[in-house]
């Protein structure tokens, strides 16, 4: 399906009862491989495939969202599925289920695999903190890293220039990477 079909169904997508139906029957293969490569070789309980259905329950009975085009599609996605996973960790992070959170790695490429479940914590509590500082840089590790967009999609998306998103990731990349070695290593 081309990218001005995606944009014809998301803009007929908040008049009907089955809204996004559509939409995510055209791009649910691509959903559960962005899905699968997230979380390849990890030690999840959770499948692409629920995260796909979970995000596609978000999706469809929330109030209804503006989308505009295939990659605002995939943004809102990576957010909510940002939320799921966050979720999920959290629930399996509980002292009675045993925890433990492993440090996040972040680099310009974009890794075979995600990050596991215990890391996305970590990554959640770098982002709100990012946020803090700079709301546009969260929003490009978000894109990046869990909707695997690249940097020509993220600034077409954000309304930026290439160079301004590359730019923001680096900044965000070192910020994170800091705030992360210093917990690691207990603050110095």
């Amino acid at each position: 399906m081309t990218d001005k079909d995606i944009t014809r169904l998301l803009a007929q997508a908040p008049d009907g009862p089955g809204r996004y139906s559509a939409v995510f029957e055209a791009l649910y293969p691509e959903l559960v491989r962005l899905a699968n490569s997230r979380m390849r070789g990890n030690e999840a309980t959770i499948t692409p495939t629920a995260l796909v259905h979970e995000l596609y329950l978000r999706i469809s009975q929330g109030t209804p969202l503006s989308l505009r085009d295939r990659n605002h599609f995939f943004a809102a996605s990576a957010q909510a599925m940002r939320w799921i996973l966050v979720e999920h960790a959290r629930a399996r992070g509980t002292a009675k289920r045993g925890g433990g959170q492993v440090m996040v790695q972040l680099d310009d490429q974009l890794p075979a695999s995600g990050p596991a479940l215990t890391d996305v914590l970590a990554l959640d509590a770098g982002l709100d903190a990012l946020e803090a500082i700079s709301p546009q840089r969260r929003r490009v590790v978000e894109l990046r890293c869990l909707a695997g967009l690249e940097f020509s999609e993220i600034a077409a998306l954000l309304e930026v220039s290439e160079r301004t998103v590359y730019r923001e990731w680096e900044r965000a990349r070192a910020f994170l990477q800091a705030m992360l070695d210093e917990d690691a290593g207990g603050g110095c």
